[in-house]
Protein backbone atom coordinates (compact mmCIF):
# COMPACT_ATOMS: atom_id res chain seq x y z
CA UNK A 1 0.00 0.00 0.00
CA UNK A 2 1.77 3.47 -1.16
CA UNK A 3 2.67 6.06 2.05
CA UNK A 4 -0.27 8.76 2.55
CA UNK A 5 -0.27 12.29 0.88
CA UNK A 6 -0.44 13.74 4.60
CA UNK A 7 1.96 14.19 7.02
CA UNK A 8 2.34 11.22 9.35
CA UNK A 9 1.15 11.39 12.85
CA UNK A 10 2.93 10.43 16.03
CA UNK A 11 3.04 6.46 16.21
CA UNK A 12 1.34 4.43 19.28
CA UNK A 13 3.06 2.28 21.01
CA UNK A 14 5.06 2.36 25.03
CA UNK A 15 8.03 4.37 25.73
CA UNK A 16 11.18 3.28 24.58
CA UNK A 17 14.51 3.42 27.08
CA UNK A 18 17.82 3.73 25.85
CA UNK A 19 21.35 4.05 27.49
CA UNK A 20 22.19 6.27 30.41
CA UNK A 21 24.80 8.71 31.01
CA UNK A 22 25.15 10.48 27.32
CA UNK A 23 26.26 13.58 27.18
CA UNK A 24 25.29 16.07 24.47
CA UNK A 25 28.21 16.62 22.50
CA UNK A 26 28.95 20.57 21.18
CA UNK A 27 27.91 20.07 17.39
CA UNK A 28 29.50 22.46 15.09
CA UNK A 29 27.76 24.55 11.89
CA UNK A 30 27.45 22.21 8.84
CA UNK A 31 29.38 23.91 6.17
CA UNK A 32 29.17 22.63 2.58
CA UNK A 33 32.72 21.18 3.20
CA UNK A 34 32.19 18.78 5.99
CA UNK A 35 31.38 15.32 5.02
CA UNK A 36 28.25 13.54 5.69
CA UNK A 37 28.67 10.37 8.09
CA UNK A 38 27.40 7.67 6.68
CA UNK A 39 24.25 5.95 8.97
CA UNK A 40 23.72 9.18 10.44
CA UNK A 41 20.62 11.55 9.94
CA UNK A 42 20.99 14.83 11.25
CA UNK A 43 17.08 15.98 12.78
CA UNK A 44 15.89 18.34 15.04
CA UNK A 45 12.67 18.93 16.98
CA UNK A 46 11.06 21.69 18.73
CA UNK A 47 9.29 21.99 21.66
CA UNK A 48 7.01 24.62 24.29
CA UNK A 49 9.03 27.48 25.53
CA UNK A 50 10.95 26.50 28.18
CA UNK A 51 10.73 22.55 27.68
CA UNK A 52 14.19 21.63 25.96
CA UNK A 53 15.90 20.90 29.01
CA UNK A 54 13.24 18.50 30.01
CA UNK A 55 12.60 17.22 26.84
CA UNK A 56 16.68 16.61 25.92
CA UNK A 57 17.48 14.08 28.46
CA UNK A 58 14.40 12.42 27.04
CA UNK A 59 15.82 12.20 23.54
CA UNK A 60 18.70 11.38 24.85
CA UNK A 61 17.89 8.61 26.37
CA UNK A 62 16.86 6.75 23.45
CA UNK A 63 18.74 4.17 21.52
CA UNK A 64 20.19 5.18 18.52
CA UNK A 65 20.21 9.15 19.19
CA UNK A 66 22.66 11.79 20.79
CA UNK A 67 21.05 15.12 21.66
CA UNK A 68 23.94 17.39 19.86
CA UNK A 69 22.46 21.14 20.72
CA UNK A 70 19.51 23.33 22.01
CA UNK A 71 18.36 27.04 21.53
CA UNK A 72 15.43 28.49 21.20
CA UNK A 73 14.24 30.37 17.68
CA UNK A 74 11.92 33.54 19.46
CA UNK A 75 9.04 30.84 19.26
CA UNK A 76 9.48 27.54 20.36
CA UNK A 77 12.48 25.38 22.03
CA UNK A 78 15.20 23.87 19.47
CA UNK A 79 16.57 20.17 19.89
CA UNK A 80 19.21 18.68 17.39
CA UNK A 81 20.25 15.07 17.53
CA UNK A 82 21.93 13.04 15.50
CA UNK A 83 20.13 9.83 14.62
CA UNK A 84 22.10 6.18 14.06
CA UNK A 85 20.22 4.04 11.03
CA UNK A 86 17.63 2.38 12.27
CA UNK A 87 16.71 4.51 14.89
CA UNK A 88 14.22 7.00 13.71
CA UNK A 89 11.61 5.18 14.49
CA UNK A 90 11.74 5.75 18.44
CA UNK A 91 11.67 9.40 17.75
CA UNK A 92 7.73 9.12 16.85
CA UNK A 93 7.41 7.42 21.11
CA UNK A 94 8.61 11.53 22.64
CA UNK A 95 4.90 12.64 23.23
CA UNK A 96 6.64 15.62 24.22
CA UNK A 97 8.02 16.48 20.70
CA UNK A 98 5.80 19.40 19.28
CA UNK A 99 7.48 18.88 15.77
CA UNK A 100 10.20 16.66 14.11
CA UNK A 101 12.25 17.76 11.24
CA UNK A 102 14.72 15.93 9.35
CA UNK A 103 17.87 18.86 9.38
CA UNK A 104 19.17 19.77 5.64
CA UNK A 105 21.87 22.13 6.69
CA UNK A 106 23.23 24.70 9.13
CA UNK A 107 25.00 27.39 8.78
CA UNK A 108 26.41 31.28 10.64
CA UNK A 109 25.35 34.10 10.08
CA UNK A 110 28.98 35.47 10.36
CA UNK A 111 29.97 33.26 7.19
CA UNK A 112 28.21 36.66 5.70
CA UNK A 113 25.35 37.85 6.96
CA UNK A 114 23.44 38.10 3.90
CA UNK A 115 20.10 36.21 2.98
CA UNK A 116 21.23 35.07 -0.27
CA UNK A 117 24.34 33.77 0.87
CA UNK A 118 23.17 32.09 4.25
CA UNK A 119 20.31 30.33 1.66
CA UNK A 120 23.09 28.96 -0.44
CA UNK A 121 25.02 27.56 2.18
CA UNK A 122 22.10 25.67 3.82
CA UNK A 123 20.06 24.37 0.56
CA UNK A 124 22.91 22.01 -0.75
CA UNK A 125 22.14 19.53 -3.54
CA UNK A 126 23.81 16.92 -1.40
CA UNK A 127 22.51 17.32 2.01
CA UNK A 128 19.05 18.25 0.41
CA UNK A 129 18.65 15.00 -1.44
CA UNK A 130 19.37 12.97 1.42
CA UNK A 131 16.71 14.86 4.07
CA UNK A 132 13.95 14.12 0.66
CA UNK A 133 14.84 10.64 0.78
CA UNK A 134 13.82 10.56 5.18
CA UNK A 135 10.87 12.75 3.74
CA UNK A 136 10.04 10.74 1.72
CA UNK A 137 10.49 7.47 3.52
CA UNK A 138 8.01 8.97 6.26
CA UNK A 139 5.52 11.15 4.15
CA UNK A 140 4.64 10.23 0.77
CA UNK A 141 6.75 9.29 -2.84
CA UNK A 142 8.02 12.23 -4.01
CA UNK A 143 6.71 13.95 -7.43
CA UNK A 144 8.33 15.24 -10.11
CA UNK A 145 6.14 18.52 -9.18
CA UNK A 146 5.72 19.25 -5.34
CA UNK A 147 4.40 21.71 -3.64
CA UNK A 148 6.84 23.83 -0.63
CA UNK A 149 6.33 26.68 1.27
CA UNK A 150 9.26 28.51 3.67
CA UNK A 151 8.61 29.09 7.15
CA UNK A 152 11.99 31.67 8.60
CA UNK A 153 12.48 32.55 12.64
CA UNK A 154 14.86 34.85 13.38
CA UNK A 155 16.32 36.11 16.96
CA UNK A 156 17.22 39.67 15.38
CA UNK A 157 16.50 41.89 12.26
CA UNK A 158 19.44 44.24 12.55
CA UNK A 159 21.08 43.05 8.85
CA UNK A 160 18.15 41.62 7.45
CA UNK A 161 14.22 41.04 7.89
CA UNK A 162 12.87 37.31 8.51
CA UNK A 163 10.86 37.57 5.33
CA UNK A 164 14.25 38.57 3.24
CA UNK A 165 15.56 35.45 4.36
CA UNK A 166 12.05 33.24 3.71
CA UNK A 167 11.98 34.83 0.07
CA UNK A 168 16.03 34.27 -0.44
CA UNK A 169 15.60 30.50 0.67
CA UNK A 170 12.41 30.26 -1.62
CA UNK A 171 14.43 31.45 -4.43
CA UNK A 172 17.33 28.49 -3.53
CA UNK A 173 14.62 25.76 -3.42
CA UNK A 174 12.98 27.77 -6.86
CA UNK A 175 16.76 27.50 -8.39
CA UNK A 176 17.12 23.56 -7.50
CA UNK A 177 13.79 22.73 -8.03
CA UNK A 178 12.28 24.33 -10.54
CA UNK A 179 9.45 22.18 -11.03
CA UNK A 180 8.29 22.49 -7.41
CA UNK A 181 5.61 25.39 -7.03
CA UNK A 182 4.82 27.04 -4.27
CA UNK A 183 1.70 26.97 -2.23
CA UNK A 184 -0.07 27.44 0.97
CA UNK A 185 -0.57 24.77 2.15
CA UNK A 186 1.77 22.88 1.07
CA UNK A 187 2.86 19.35 0.74
CA UNK A 188 6.82 20.15 2.04
CA UNK A 189 7.23 22.47 4.45
CA UNK A 190 10.88 23.90 4.72
CA UNK A 191 11.80 25.23 8.49
CA UNK A 192 14.73 27.71 9.22
CA UNK A 193 15.41 29.10 12.13
CA UNK A 194 17.92 31.00 14.05
CA UNK A 195 18.03 29.25 16.94
CA UNK A 196 20.77 30.58 18.42
CA UNK A 197 22.35 33.83 18.02
CA UNK A 198 24.30 33.48 15.07
CA UNK A 199 23.59 29.64 13.95
CA UNK A 200 20.78 29.00 11.82
CA UNK A 201 19.28 24.91 11.25
CA UNK A 202 16.85 24.33 8.05
CA UNK A 203 14.98 20.89 8.31
CA UNK A 204 12.04 19.39 6.18
CA UNK A 205 8.81 19.22 8.70
CA UNK A 206 8.09 15.16 9.03
CA UNK A 207 5.42 15.53 11.57
CA UNK A 208 1.71 17.10 11.42
CA UNK A 209 -0.50 18.58 14.04
CA UNK A 210 -1.95 15.59 15.33
CA UNK A 211 1.76 15.09 16.84
CA UNK A 212 1.66 18.43 18.93
CA UNK A 213 -2.01 17.82 19.78
CA UNK A 214 -1.79 13.66 20.41
CA UNK A 215 -4.90 13.23 17.75
CA UNK A 216 -6.64 15.94 19.68
CA UNK A 217 -9.50 15.97 22.25
CA UNK A 218 -13.15 14.79 21.21
CA UNK A 219 -14.13 18.06 23.17
CA UNK A 220 -12.12 21.20 23.61
CA UNK A 221 -11.96 23.84 26.30
CA UNK A 222 -10.60 27.60 25.79
CA UNK A 223 -7.42 27.52 27.78
CA UNK A 224 -7.09 23.58 27.79
CA UNK A 225 -2.82 22.65 28.56
CA UNK A 226 -1.54 21.89 25.25
CA UNK A 227 -0.67 17.75 25.30
CA UNK A 228 2.59 18.08 24.96
CA UNK A 229 3.55 20.27 28.05
CA UNK A 230 0.79 17.82 29.93
CA UNK A 231 2.91 14.59 28.58
CA UNK A 232 6.42 16.39 30.14
CA UNK A 233 4.58 17.03 33.88
CA UNK A 234 3.47 13.29 33.67
CA UNK A 235 6.51 12.26 33.15
CA UNK A 236 8.01 13.74 36.25
CA UNK A 237 5.82 12.02 38.20
CA UNK A 238 7.67 8.89 37.30
CA UNK A 239 6.66 5.16 36.98
CA UNK A 240 2.90 4.55 36.13
CA UNK A 241 2.23 3.21 40.02
CA UNK A 242 -1.44 3.08 41.67
CA UNK A 243 -3.55 6.54 41.52
CA UNK A 244 -2.36 9.62 39.31
CA UNK A 245 -4.66 12.89 40.77
CA UNK A 246 -5.19 16.13 38.74
CA UNK A 247 -7.87 18.01 40.99
CA UNK A 248 -8.06 21.09 38.37
CA UNK A 249 -8.67 18.68 35.38
CA UNK A 250 -10.67 21.00 32.94
CA UNK A 251 -11.17 19.71 29.87
CA UNK A 252 -8.88 16.05 30.79
CA UNK A 253 -5.19 16.65 28.89
CA UNK A 254 -3.49 15.51 32.12
CA UNK A 255 -5.58 12.66 32.25
CA UNK A 256 -5.33 11.24 29.16
CA UNK A 257 -1.76 11.93 28.74
CA UNK A 258 -1.30 9.34 32.45
CA UNK A 259 -3.63 6.79 30.65
CA UNK A 260 -1.58 7.11 27.75
CA UNK A 261 1.57 6.22 29.40
CA UNK A 262 0.49 3.36 31.15
CA UNK A 263 -1.27 5.06 34.32
CA UNK A 264 -4.53 2.38 34.86
CA UNK A 265 -6.32 4.75 36.85
CA UNK A 266 -5.74 8.32 36.46
CA UNK A 267 -8.49 10.33 38.32
CA UNK A 268 -9.61 13.92 38.52
CA UNK A 269 -12.15 16.13 39.06
CA UNK A 270 -13.05 20.20 38.71
CA UNK A 271 -15.05 22.94 40.86
CA UNK A 272 -16.65 23.71 37.28
CA UNK A 273 -19.37 21.47 36.26
CA UNK A 274 -18.68 22.30 32.34
CA UNK A 275 -15.25 21.15 32.40
CA UNK A 276 -16.75 17.50 34.62
CA UNK A 277 -18.31 17.28 31.59
CA UNK A 278 -15.94 17.41 29.17
CA UNK A 279 -13.29 15.36 30.71
CA UNK A 280 -15.29 12.88 30.99
CA UNK A 281 -16.00 12.72 27.65
CA UNK A 282 -12.47 12.91 26.28
CA UNK A 283 -11.40 10.51 29.38
CA UNK A 284 -14.41 8.30 29.64
CA UNK A 285 -11.81 5.35 31.43
CA UNK A 286 -11.48 7.99 34.29
CA UNK A 287 -13.69 8.97 37.62
CA UNK A 288 -14.37 12.70 37.24
CA UNK A 289 -15.37 14.40 39.91
CA UNK A 290 -17.24 17.91 41.19
CA UNK A 291 -15.30 19.00 43.53
CA UNK A 292 -13.65 22.59 44.99
CA UNK A 293 -9.52 21.73 45.07
CA UNK A 294 -9.27 22.75 48.54
CA UNK A 295 -11.86 19.47 49.95
CA UNK A 296 -11.02 17.03 48.43
CA UNK A 297 -13.11 13.47 47.93
CA UNK A 298 -10.33 11.28 49.36
CA UNK A 299 -8.82 9.29 52.02
CA UNK A 300 -5.13 10.50 53.14
CA UNK A 301 -2.45 8.64 51.19
CA UNK A 302 -4.55 7.65 48.36
CA UNK A 303 -2.65 9.05 45.11
CA UNK A 304 0.42 8.00 44.28
CA UNK A 305 1.27 11.09 42.42
CA UNK A 306 -0.84 14.62 41.89
CA UNK A 307 -0.35 16.46 38.63
CA UNK A 308 -2.56 19.61 37.78
CA UNK A 309 -2.39 22.94 35.83
CA UNK A 310 -3.54 25.10 38.77
CA UNK A 311 -5.48 27.99 37.69
CA UNK A 312 -3.78 30.90 36.88
CA UNK A 313 -4.08 34.20 33.84
CA UNK A 314 -7.25 35.79 33.09
CA UNK A 315 -9.92 32.67 31.82
CA UNK A 316 -9.28 31.23 35.46
CA UNK A 317 -9.92 32.64 38.77
CA UNK A 318 -9.78 31.31 41.82
CA UNK A 319 -11.91 31.42 45.28
CA UNK A 320 -10.64 33.94 47.73
CA UNK A 321 -7.01 35.28 48.77
CA UNK A 322 -3.97 34.00 46.98
CA UNK A 323 -1.92 33.08 50.12
CA UNK A 324 -5.00 31.49 51.80
CA UNK A 325 -5.82 29.33 48.54
CA UNK A 326 -2.35 27.97 47.93
CA UNK A 327 -2.35 27.36 51.59
CA UNK A 328 -5.05 25.03 51.89
CA UNK A 329 -4.81 23.24 48.01
CA UNK A 330 -1.33 22.19 48.92
CA UNK A 331 -2.50 20.92 52.18
CA UNK A 332 -4.73 18.62 50.75
CA UNK A 333 -2.69 17.63 48.18
CA UNK A 334 -0.24 16.67 50.70
CA UNK A 335 -2.79 15.09 52.23
CA UNK A 336 -4.23 13.06 49.88
CA UNK A 337 -0.20 12.04 48.68
CA UNK A 338 0.92 8.95 50.08
CA UNK A 339 4.46 9.25 51.67
CA UNK A 340 7.36 9.07 48.64
CA UNK A 341 4.70 10.69 45.99
CA UNK A 342 4.96 13.70 43.84
CA UNK A 343 3.38 16.52 43.74
CA UNK A 344 4.17 17.73 39.67
CA UNK A 345 2.05 21.62 39.62
CA UNK A 346 2.18 24.52 36.94
CA UNK A 347 2.06 27.88 38.26
CA UNK A 348 3.36 31.58 38.16
CA UNK A 349 4.20 31.42 41.38
CA UNK A 350 3.97 29.98 44.80
CA UNK A 351 4.16 31.56 47.97
CA UNK A 352 6.81 30.39 50.14
CA UNK A 353 4.99 30.73 53.52
CA UNK A 354 1.84 28.44 52.05
CA UNK A 355 4.12 25.23 51.50
CA UNK A 356 3.41 22.51 54.03
CA UNK A 357 6.41 20.88 55.86
CA UNK A 358 5.11 17.09 53.94
CA UNK A 359 6.29 18.88 50.88
CA UNK A 360 9.94 19.16 49.78
CA UNK A 361 10.66 20.97 45.80
CA UNK A 362 12.53 18.87 44.34
CA UNK A 363 12.53 21.56 40.92
CA UNK A 364 11.09 24.10 39.00
CA UNK A 365 11.42 24.93 35.23
CA UNK A 366 10.25 28.50 33.89
CA UNK A 367 8.30 28.64 30.81
CA UNK A 368 5.85 30.22 28.50
CA UNK A 369 2.31 29.16 27.63
CA UNK A 370 -0.64 31.36 25.88
CA UNK A 371 1.93 34.40 26.32
CA UNK A 372 2.57 34.07 29.88
CA UNK A 373 5.33 33.40 32.09
CA UNK A 374 4.83 30.34 34.85
CA UNK A 375 6.60 27.68 35.98
CA UNK A 376 6.77 24.06 36.69
CA UNK A 377 7.23 22.81 40.19
CA UNK A 378 7.57 19.18 41.33
CA UNK A 379 7.51 18.18 45.32
CA UNK A 380 8.09 15.23 47.12
CA UNK A 381 5.85 14.19 49.54
CA UNK A 382 8.07 13.11 52.95
CA UNK A 383 7.10 12.32 56.07
CA UNK A 384 4.32 9.86 57.18
CA UNK A 385 2.02 11.91 58.80
CA UNK A 386 -1.64 13.80 57.72
CA UNK A 387 -0.29 17.39 55.96
CA UNK A 388 -3.57 19.31 56.89
CA UNK A 389 -2.52 20.58 60.26
CA UNK A 390 1.67 20.66 59.85
CA UNK A 391 3.97 23.78 60.10
CA UNK A 392 4.67 25.25 56.71
CA UNK A 393 8.23 24.29 55.12
CA UNK A 394 11.07 26.10 56.51
CA UNK A 395 13.04 28.87 54.44
CA UNK A 396 16.38 27.68 54.88
CA UNK A 397 16.04 24.65 52.69
CA UNK A 398 14.55 27.43 49.93
CA UNK A 399 15.44 29.72 47.36
CA UNK A 400 14.08 33.12 47.63
CA UNK A 401 12.51 35.46 49.78
CA UNK A 402 8.84 35.11 50.24
CA UNK A 403 8.10 33.62 46.45
CA UNK A 404 9.93 31.33 44.76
Amino acid sequence: MPPSDRPRSRRSGSRVHGQNGKQAAHFPALGSQEKIRPGVIHMFATTAPGMAQLVKPMIDRLPGVRVTDVGFDGRSDLILFAVDRGYREVLWSVRTIEDLFVEVGRTLRSGSDKPHLIAGRIWRPERVERALSVWAAEQRHLAGTMTYRVIARVLQENSFLRTDLRKALAQSVSAERPKWRFADPAQIEIWISEYQADRLVAGLRLSDASMRQHDGREVERSGALRPTVAAAMVSLAGEANGILLDPCCGSGTILSEAAAVGWTDPQGGDIDPEAVEIASRNVPTSIIKQWDVRRLDLPDSAVSAVVSNLPFGQQFSIQGPVPTWFAEVLAEMARVTRPGGCLVLLAPEIPLNTVPAQLRIRSKDPLKLLGMRTRLWVFDRIGAGSAGSSGRVSAGRLRGDSVW
